[in-house]
């Protein structure tokens, strides 16, 4: 039986093996169908990581994590997991081929993703001019204009975000009505900085082999174009808690209503001995450096779980 099951294998999962293993815990796997390190190894540069000074790539930021966190004994099993439910005090890992773990205590670190648009050129141009993180690209427009696509919270707080950066943002929704708080919409047009153009669609994400050049959009059935070397696009954020459903579709914990994870400040959920780390959870910043944190106080919260039990 393993101490604790640790599901997900990104910044939040590697975070918690390390601090877990690091602690004590001598039976300790994390389940990762491929190799360790999450959407993160898919950016083309991170220089926002402190004490990392040299701008680096996700793949080469992550690979030196992986050899930390398995250095105290961590095991990586290269399963997917379906479903994670509990008996009585043991939790149970089900895998994909059938196979079943016993586990003490389970940290669920599996992250999610943002939506895509499904606008024409947003994959050709994904990372080349196309984000999903204005706290992560933003300083990459410094000065230049960009577009903002959404309508929601997230939207239009990354817009005033990149106010303080770029010489202009564009922010574009469907709709009239912005889905954000009254105070959020307010900021946003007392914003010099911020153009809103409502109700549009982008139409083409359009550039070549250096990047984004330009955005297209139609307004009132008239096609616009902006010269813009980059489109942040916020229209939702999808959190993978499918291991957390059970066999007659209720979550094995208590989440919100779009699906993330209810925790407290040392990432316990509503069931004992179960933690979530990471994008997972509710109000998650979706940073690394914060997905990190969550990961090695998750693993502290085991350690003091098990040490009580």
């Amino acid at each position: 039986m393993l101490d604790l099951a640790i599901i997900g294998g990104g910044p939040a999962g590697l975070s918690a093996g390390l601090y877990a293993t690091r602690g004590g815990l001598k039976n300790v796997a994390l389940f990762e169908m491929g190799m360790p390190g999450g959407q993160i190894t898919g950016s083309s540069e991170i220089e926002n990581y402190p004490g990392v000074a040299q701008v680096v790539s996700g793949m080469d930021f992550m690979q030196p994590w992986q050899e930390q966190c398995f250095r105290f004994g961590l095991k990586h099993e290269m399963a997917e997991v379906v479903r994670v439910s509990k008996q009585g005090d043991i939790f149970q890992i089900i895998q994909a081929d059938g196979k079943s773990v016993e586990a003490k205590s389970v940290i669920v670190a599996t992250g999610g993703k943002p939506k895509k648009s499904g606008v024409k050129g947003e994959l050709e141009f994904w990372g080349k001019g196309v984000s999903t993180c204005a706290t992560c690209d933003g300083f990459f427009y410094k000065n230049k204009e960009v577009v903002v696509l959404g309508g929601g919270d997230t939207a239009l707080e990354e817009a005033i975000y990149l106010s303080r950066i770029c010489s202009k943002v564009y922010l574009v929704h469907r709709r009239n009505e912005f889905r954000a708080a009254p105070s959020t919409i307010a900021h946003v047009k007392e914003n010099e900085k911020i153009e809103i153009i409502t109700p549009a669609v982008v139409k083409e994400i359009g550039g070549d082999s250096m990047g984004v050049s330009f955005v297209t959009i139609e307004t009132n059935g008239e096609e616009r174009r902006l010269d813009v070397p980059g489109i942040f696009i916020f229209v939702g954020y999808e959190v993978n808690n499918s291991v957390l459903k059970q066999e007659d579709g209720s979550m094995l914990c208590e989440c919100d209503e779009w699906g993330s994870v209810v925790v407290d400040l040392s990432m316990k959920t509503s069931l004992k001995g179960l933690y979530a780390a990471g994008d997972l959870r509710i109000q998650a910043p979706k940073q690394v450096v914060c997905a990190a944190g969550d990961g090695a106080t998750a693993a502290l919260s085991v350690l003091s779980y098990l040490e009580g039990h």
